[in-house]
């Protein structure tokens, strides 16, 4: 095997193991975020200070810990990130706005993950020295950058929708209805620029619409574009090997 086709085998198996990447980081903030820090399903926004010290207090080593695991393992994010960008290259034939479009927006992705983990676990870590208030101000900040933070990744699943309907290749990188995928979970993130306003009902942090639609959405996503990436790579690593085969021979 030569130096070119090294490459591309290299190519072809690190798209395979950033595509994994996404289930993994998804399995693992799932495990964090609903079973150790407990901050999913969200507490109620209209809990006192004294409620939201207490909550804290009893998850305060699950958060801390959660902190941890996800600073190693959020990040493995950028390599699913890219891996879509590819793919999405390959429709677009090039670096174009919908692929950059995906490479910016998907780099945010996990800071709005990691960021808001940072403030609560600056609130956990002497979360019985801080004044009720205080300890509650920065639980606020924490549901506000988490869940309103999904509105950014509206952009990104709506470009990628985009990209998947102008493709116009005889044998698609995704599947038509993997575009509608994306449409629906853009507009069911959309409620979640609304818990600014409102500490009950629907559209609160804690509400269907703002959280547990999107979260649901979120998760059809997160296992199905995984799969269809597996698919794409060995779609493009076929074609390339055809390609090379119809290559006329130099002598």
């Amino acid at each position: 095997m030569g130096a070119v086709d090294l490459n591309k085998a290299y190519l072809y198996k690190f798209q395979r193991l950033a595509a994994w990447s996404g289930f993994l980081v998804m399995a693992v903030q799932g495990v964090c975020f609903f079973m150790l820090a407990k901050v999913q399903p969200p507490i109620d926004p209209e809990w006192s200070a004294i409620q939201v010290q207490d909550w804290m207090i009893d998850n305060r080593t699950g958060i801390l810990w959660s902190m941890v695991i996800c600073s190693f393992i959020i990040p493995l994010e950028y390599l699913f990130v890219v891996t879509t960008s590819w793919q999405m290259r390959r429709i677009e034939r090039g670096w174009g706005v919908l692929t950059m479009t995906q490479v910016l927006t998907g780099v945010v992705a996990p800071v709005g993950f990691l960021y808001p983990m940072f403030m609560l676990s600056a609130a956990a870590l002497r979360v019985e020295e801080r004044s009720p208030e205080l300890i509650q101000l920065m639980t606020d900040v924490f549901y506000y950058s988490y869940v309103g933070f999904a509105f950014v990744f509206c952009v990104q699943v709506i470009v990628l929708g985009i990209a998947t309907l102008i493709d116009s290749r005889r044998n698609p990188v995704f599947p038509r209805w993997f575009a509608y995928v994306n449409f629906f979970l853009a507009v069911v993130l959309a409620p979640g620029a609304f818990i600014y306003l409102f500490t009950s009902g629907p559209l609160a942090w804690n509400g269907l619409f703002a959280f547990w639609l999107p979260c649901l959405a979120y998760f059809v996503w997160k296992v199905a574009t995984p799969l269809l990436l597996l698919k794409a790579v060995t779609q493009e690593e076929a074609e390339a090997d055809n390609a090379e085969k119809a290559a006329p021979v130099l002598i």
